[in-house]
């Protein structure tokens, strides 16, 4: 399998799910416990938009910050196209550590390295952002998305601190109703099916 680069500056959507689709999550510390990581891995090089943590898989909608951005979150971090992957790297090696310890266990816990599809279309992005948000529907896992614990959802429409970039997001809808409304239907499968992965 090819994996592309991540560039400075633009939008991925970062996926990937358990080993032989087992489960990546097993109670509700382990999805705290992975964001925690993400937080500390993840969150000085990119942007987040939106993300869902489901039993087996997830999925995340982000930016890659520009290169300017770097030089004032960390002096020391070389950032090149070449290494830009290794935070991620981080966060997935800390966390199958963790539930490997935690629940006794050996082997690797995710399928993949860590999948990445470059968002270059503004229709690829909105799209994305609502099947990410609906996940949880699509998977039977709760039949209103909305109150989805572990997803950005309640973040972008709620007005607590976040580290979701709820404003930039808000001012692509035009409007916090307009954010809404482009989530009260379920989204036409056939309009993203290229974007789409088996999880």
């Amino acid at each position: 399998m090819k994996y592309i680069n991540l560039e400075p500056g633009k939008y991925y959507h970062i996926y990937n799910r358990g080993i032989n689709k087992g489960n990546l999550f097993f109670e509700r510390d382990n999805y705290l416990y992975f964001m925690k990581l993400y937080k500390k891995h993840l969150l000085p090089i990119a942007k987040t938009y939106a993300y869902c943590l489901l039993p087996n898989h997830f999925h995340f909608l982000v930016k890659i910050k520009d290169e300017g951005d770097f030089l004032k979150v960390s002096q020391d971090f070389e950032h090149n196209q070449n290494n830009l992957w290794q935070p991620f790297s981080n966060l997935f090696n800390a966390y199958s550590k963790a539930i490997n310890k935690k629940y006794t266990r050996t082997g690797g816990l995710f399928q993949y390295k860590f999948k990445r599809i470059e968002i270059k279309s503004d229709n690829y992005f909105y799209n994305l952002m609502v099947y990410i948000h609906q996940n949880p529907l699509k998977h039977e896992i709760l039949r209103d998305f909305k109150n989805y614990e572990f997803s950005s959802y309640q973040a972008i429409i709620g007005n607590k601190a976040t580290n979701i970039e709820r404003n930039e997001i808000i001012k692509w809808y035009d409007t916090l109703e307009n954010f809404i409304f482009c989530h009260s239907k379920e989204i036409d499968e056939e309009t993203i099916k290229e974007y789409i992965i088996e999880d």
